[in-house]
């Protein structure tokens, strides 16, 4: 009996803990989501509403954080990317896959402007981002088969096609609305398998 109000303390130090953790994650994601691409200790601790102490209690570093969020992020944004296949001619899975992949770029988009804006400072980042683009070639590869048949150039050109970037560029430089975007990614990736 001696040892129960010492276990609720302990438990209660427990629940704050993970409280104060989730809060950090929430507030760095809510700094994200409002165009924040890469918030600072003190920031995120302000929009979590802790000390910067408290902060560095939690997390030894940033690149601790950025690996917490994406393990926190994974299962979420791979799912994604990663759709049943459909069979069908090259230019119904050429659309199927430009449209799978501009979705999931349209919902991510600020995720992946954050690693954008890491990636010269961060392993975590580096790393994760190394690992993700492994992922999709291989998604693609196994989608457009076809691949495999081009010269070296022209799949890295097809990569390079159904990229992050090249979305990006499409809707944000170039001001594309989606579905305009969309037919540029796919003229673009099926002019190169021809």
């Amino acid at each position: 009996m001696s040892n129960q109000p010492e276990l609720k303390i302990v438990d209660g130090r427990r629940k704050r803990s993970e409280r104060s953790r989730a809060a950090i994650i929430t507030a760095t994601l809510n700094l994200i989501d409002n165009g924040n691409f890469a918030p600072t200790a003190r920031q995120i601790a302000e929009e979590a509403g802790i000390g910067l102490r408290s902060f560095f209690r939690h997390f030894d570093d940033m690149e601790a954080l950025m690996d917490t969020i994406d393990q926190h992020m994974r299962e979420f944004y791979e799912s994604l990317f990663v759709r049943p296949f459909k069979d069908g001619t090259l230019e119904e899975r050429v659309e199927d896959i430009v449209i799978d992949r501009s979705e999931a770029y349209e919902r991510l988009k600020k995720l992946m402007m954050t690693s954008q804006a890491q990636l010269w400072r961060s392993e975590v980042v580096q790393k994760n981002y190394a690992r993700n683009q492994k992922g999709l070639r291989k998604h693609l590869e196994k989608w457009l088969p076809e691949l495999a048949k081009l010269s070296a150039a022209h799949r890295e050109a097809v990569h390079a096609a159904a990229s992050f970037e090249n979305w990006h560029r499409l809707r944000q430089h170039q001001k594309l609305n989606i579905s305009d975007a969309r037919m540029a990614m796919m003229v673009a990736i099926k002019s190169l398998l021809d």
